[in-house]
């Protein structure tokens, strides 16, 4: 075993750095043996110092980030503190000072992924982030690597906790989506301020990253089809119950039938109950993806937490630091399939619709002739007169597979018909 250590810089150390610093203490006797050298906390990047975790020696704690970087004696950065900046600039400065980068920030490699993988190979460096996505899942590498010599063609999954915990007490219990966000933040698994996680920016973020691993082509944030969960009501709820079926936030990355392009997008769905991803419950994450030959694979586990993010990030930390050694370095982003990103009109799936209609004779018939103008054929119909004796009823169609596009230019003719009082909601059936 080498004798000299391998040295690490730490940038944050929040809940997930104060782990990894932790890990790094308590575990260095394994980790040593995994490397094959030992591996030493050189020094810690935070704001405010005097909010360091216990257990980290004062004199390695600095404010000043970029020189801890720049250092010489440096070998692997572990970016934990988040954000585009100045997350992206000490990436950068670590690349061309002779380190590689162990990262989990999410929003800058959606953003920002080609760009800092390019630096990191035009100076022979590492660039892994694994925690990036599902925590402690091991979702990265297998894309990347075991099924390298494969042909993915659809990523399916539940990538935030937050939203799975929600959802799944309204499913359980009928309760309302602020009871239940109220239930998910005094556990502590909402933030004060949700908004990354109902409205979907975090979820969108990780089908960025997956996309773009999956199927080897660059995929930006802005590339992803965004729409939160905070519109879901119980209404919806028991509407799936009827379809046998269960409603969840979902990042979908897909392969076009023809292979000429690729989706991908982040929303609310029903999904079968028979679908592996409808039994994942509470905080937890799981990906479904499908491929030619491996067929279809279950990633499953907490995607979320100090502990869970903070042994991805080791994982990876291990395997930059044994390609420093072995002075390789991992699969690179370089060579890219020119692979174009379709807009979400071009999305093919099949739609829940519930309508509020005039509760007389041929509606239903009107109603229908506007999906077949439109090129969209109903799979079932649902009709319920109210139940307080008023004149307007409810009306509930599933759709086979349509465009949005098509579906979208139904829903505007279906509002112009005087026998349509409005459209209730419109959701998405996935997992077919």
């Amino acid at each position: 075993m080498r004798t000299r250590p391998l040295k690490v810089a730490l940038l944050g150390c929040g809940v997930v750095g104060s782990e990894v610093a932790r890990i790094m203490t308590t575990h260095a006797e394994d980790l040593a043996a995994r490397i094959g050298a030992p591996v030493e906390l050189a020094g810690v990047a935070v704001r405010r110092p005097s909010k360091v975790r216990e257990g980290i020696p004062a004199d390695l704690v600095t404010t000043d980030a970029t020189a801890l970087v720049k250092r010489g004696d440096i070998d692997v950065v572990v970016e934990v503190i988040g954000g585009i900046e100045p997350a992206r600039t000490l990436i950068t400065a670590a690349f061309e000072h002779g380190a590689s980068v162990v990262s989990a920030n999410k929003a800058l490699l959606a953003q920002d992924g080609a760009a800092l993988h390019a630096v990191a190979e035009q100076n022979g460096k590492d660039l892994y982030y694994e925690a990036a996505v599902a925590g402690a899942i091991p979702l990265i590498r297998p894309l990347r690597e075991s099924l390298a010599g494969d042909k993915v063609n659809r990523v399916l999954g539940i990538v935030n906790g937050t939203t799975n915990f929600i959802l799944d007490k309204m499913d359980s219990t009928g309760a309302g989506y602020q009871e239940a966000l109220d239930e998910a933040t005094a556990l502590g698994y909402a933030e004060a301020d949700p908004t990354a996680d109902v409205e979907a920016f975090d979820a969108a973020a990780k089908a960025a990253i997956l996309a773009g691993i999956a199927f080897h082509t660059r995929v930006r944030l802005d590339d992803v089809y965004r729409e939160g969960m905070t519109e879901v009501t119980a209404a919806d709820f028991a509407s799936a119950k009827e379809m046998g079926c269960t409603i969840k936030l979902l990042a979908i990355c897909e392969r076009a039938a023809d292979g000429g392009s690729v989706t991908a997008r982040v929303h609310p769905a029903m999904i079968p109950l028979t679908h592996p991803l409808a039994s994942v419950r509470g905080a937890y994450n799981a990906v479904f993806v499908e491929s030619d030959a491996a067929g279809q694979l279950m990633f499953y586990g907490p995607g979320a937490g100090g502990a869970p993010t903070a042994s991805a990030v080791l994982g990876d930390l291990v395997a930059v630091c044994r390609n420093r050694l072995s002075g390789a370095t991992g699969p690179g982003e370089s060579a890219y399939a020119a692979l174009p990103v379709s807009p979400m009109g071009d999305v093919v799936t099949r739609y829940h619709i519930s309508l509020d209609v005039a509760d007389k004779p041929g509606v239903l018939a009107q109603v229908a002739t506007v999906f077949a103008e439109h090129d969209v054929s109903i799979d079932t119909v649902r009709q319920q007169g109210r139940q307080d004796g008023g004149g307007d009823a409810s009306l509930v169609v599933v759709t086979h597979r349509a465009s949005d596009a098509s579906l979208t230019g139904t829903v505007e003719a279906l509002r112009k018909l005087d026998t349509v009082r409005g459209v209730a909601s419109i959701m998405r059936v996935e997992g077919e």
